[in-house]
Formats: structure tokens, C-alpha cells, sequence
């Protein structure tokens, strides 16, 4: 079992270090890892020639945003299941993969769609949370209709089902992406695992209002807007509340 992880990354010399040990560090070695830099001007290309003997595919050229990076990167892929793993995100640990594997009933397929949680980092690599949304036990394309039930550097998918990323969207495509593949999908493994760390950035308020139109726009279109529109009133509320006591997203 094959997994490409793939990296896209631009200007981020202070972070791409750790994303690229956490993946080369992995006790499971039929891993394929591929980074996509957006042809950066600070020291990322010279940190990826660094660990240029252990990627097995890089480019670093101009793209048109994020998600044109991802799509080279899903061309550029070979293997059985495809992974994103943002730069400054890392697997959970030097066993992530391994475990993974191990978690897939012998007697059963291999699963269309592999997910599991998250937990929250700070700059210093240190745990900050846990995740407040739960992956829910059953993961199907209806699930997202609450929000982004799975991270995305936690949602696994089999790359002969996995479309490109839609240009449509500049923000939230993978958003979009999860739900395409959840569709497409007639097994769905939860591994009841931590799979990644995910580093808190920190969108701009103006950032994250337009994401949020943008997500908006997305489950309007595949749950109807009046549904999606009563559940953001929900969303308002579960924020707030979260805020008031100090919770984590």
C-alpha cells in the first residue's frame, strides 16, 4: 500500500522543516513524498534540496494559487492513496502511517476514503488541543452539511476516486474536494486514530469572513440554501459560545 504525501508550500523556510522530517522520520516505508513550492523567494527551496535525497518528486515553479499547487501535485502523484500534509502540519508520529495500516481489517477491501482526528499545534510544535469537532464515527458526503467534520490533513483519500481540485473556489476548494470524494466513495475507514498536527495560524478576520462566504456558497450548492442557511445560525452560536468559555474551534 502506496501513499503519496504531498506538500505544497510557498515561502515557508520557518516551517517546512518539521513537515518534511515528520513524513522522512515515518516507521512504514512505502510512502511517496512530493513537494509543490510556488517557486518561493526565502530559503524553502534551498531547506528542500536539503532533503532532495529522500522526496521522490519537487517542483518549485509560479502556479495560479493553492489549489492549482495541489492539482500538480495529485498529476504528480503514484501512489495508492493520496495525502495533503500542509507545510508546518505533521503526522502525529513516527508510527502514524504504520498504525494507519494496521487499523484496516485484513479480511475487508482497501477503503475508498481512510480518516481520523486532529490535534492542534503552536509554532513551537507544541500541543495546544484537541480538535473540539469530532471526527464523527461514520464519515459519509452528508456529514460536512455541519461544518469540516475532518481536517484535511486527516482525510486520506484512494487516488484512482480523488478529482482535481475545483479553481472555482480560492479559499475552501478543499472543502469542496472533501465532499466530491465522500460521494465517490463506497468505503469509508475510520481509524479512530490522531493522524496529524496541525499548526494554529491564525486567518485575518477579513480572511476567514471570506472563506466563510465561500464555504457557505459550497453547502448551499449541495444541501440547498435554506438548510445551510438555518445551520449557519447554529454555527454563529456554536462560535460564540466556544469563544466565551475559551474552546478551541
Amino acid at each position: 500500500m502506496l501513499f503519496s504525501i504531498i506538500t505544497v508550500t510557498y515561502n515557508a523556510e520557518k516551517v517546512l522543516e518539521r513537515t518534511i522530517l515528520s513524513v522522512l522520520n515515518q516507521t512504514y516505508s512505502q510512502v511517496e513524498y512530493i513537494i509543490v513550492d510556488g517557486n518561493s523567494s526565502d530559503k524553502t527551496k534551498a531547506i528542500i534540496e536539503q532533503y532532495a535525497f529522500a522526496i521522490s518528486r519537487r517542483i518549485s515553479e509560479p502556479d495560479s494559487g493553492l489549489y492549482d499547487a495541489m492539482n500538480k501535485g495529485l498529476r504528480m502523484a503514484t501512489g495508492d492513496y493520496v495525502w495533503f500534509l500542509n507545510a508546518g502540519d505533521t503526522l502525529h508520529s513516527k508510527t502514524t502511517i504504520e498504525e494507519v495500516v494496521r487499523s484496516i481489517p485484513l479480511a475487508t477491501n482497501f477503503p475508498d476514503i481512510i480518516y481520523g482526528e486532529t490535534s492542534l499545534t503552536n509554532m513551537d510544535e507544541k500541543f495546544i488541543a484537541a480538535r473540539r469537532l469530532k471526527a464523527p464515527k461514520s464519515l459519509t458526503w452528508r456529514s460536512f452539511s455541519k461544518g469540516m467534520m475532518v481536517c484535511h490533513q486527516s482525510f486520506i483519500v484512494r487516488r484512482s476516486i480523488a478529482p482535481a481540485y475545483s479553481l472555482r473556489y480560492s479559499l475552501v476548494a478543499d472543502f469542496d474536494w472533501c465532499i466530491r470524494c465522500l460521494r465517490q466513495a463506497k468505503y469509508v475507514h475510520n481509524t479512530h486514530l490522531i493522524l496529524s498536527n496541525f499548526l494554529v495560524g491564525g486567518l485575518s478576520s477579513q480572511k476567514r469572513k471570506a472563506s466563510l462566504k465561500e464555504r457557505f456558497r459550497i453547502m448551499s450548492h449541495y444541501y440547498g440554501a435554506l438548510p445551510t442557511a438555518i445551520r449557519h445560525v447554529w454555527f454563529a452560536l456554536r462560535f460564540y459560545t466556544a469563544k466565551l468559555f475559551g474552546r478551541q474551534i
